[in-house]
C-alpha cells in the first residue's frame, strides 16, 4: 500500500540514465498486467534517441517532460489482437499502472502522458509502425529532479456512491 501512496507523477528527470536492466524490469511487469482472455494487447517503443524525442516533444504541450526524460515509451494497443474496445483499453491502464507503480518501486520517476494523444498518428508514423497500432499513452521515465509534491485525495466517503 506504502508504494500505491506514494507514487506520484513525476515531470522533472535529472540526466542520469536508467540501465537496461531496470528499464526491462519495468516493461515485464507491464506484460504481467491482467488482460481479457490473456491477449495481451499492449505494444512498446523504447525511445533513447535524443533527436527521435526532440520530434516527439514538437507534437505536445508535454514537449519539455518528453525532451528531458532519459526514457520515452509510447504504448499501443495491437488492434488485431483486441476482442473488447472497453476490456481491452481496461488492461492498457492496468499495464500502465503496473509500470508506474514498478518504476517507483525502483527509486524512478514516471508520468503517463495523454494530451499527446492528439497527435497519435503523427507519432505511430515517426516510429514507422503500422495502421493496425494504436497509440494509448506515452510514459516518461527518468531519475526525480526535485522535491515530491503529493496532490490532495478525496476521502473514501466522498467515493463511494452507496453502501448496501
Amino acid at each position: 500500500m506504502e508504494l500505491i501512496k506514494t507514487r506520484h507523477s513525476v515531470r522533472r528527470f535529472t540526466d542520469r540514465s536508467v540501465d537496461d536492466e531496470l528499464l526491462g524490469q519495468i516493461l515485464e511487469a507491464g506484460r504481467w498486467a491482467p488482460s481479457g482472455k490473456n491477449n495481451q494487447s499492449w505494444r512498446f517503443v523504447v525511445i533513447r534517441d535524443q533527436a527521435l524525442k526532440l520530434k516527439i516533444a514538437e507534437l505536445t504541450a508535454s514537449g519539455r517532460i518528453i525532451k528531458d526524460a532519459p526514457v520515452v515509451m509510447p504504448v499501443f494497443i495491437h488492434e488485431p489482437s483486441m476482442y473488447d474496445q472497453t476490456k481491452d483499453h481496461q488492461s492498457i491502464g492496468a499495464c500502465l499502472e503496473n509500470m508506474l507503480i514498478m518504476a517507483h518501486g525502483a527509486g524512478l520517476g514516471a508520468v503517463w502522458l495523454g494530451e499527446i494523444l492528439k497527435n497519435a498518428k503523427s507519432v505511430r508514423e515517426l516510429l514507422n509502425l503500422g495502421e493496425e497500432y494504436r497509440m494509448m499513452a506515452v510514459l516518461a521515465l527518468g531519475w526525480p529532479m526535485g522535491e515530491v509534491k503529493y496532490p490532495p485525495r478525496k476521502t473514501v466517503d466522498e467515493l463511494v456512491l452507496a453502501r448496501y
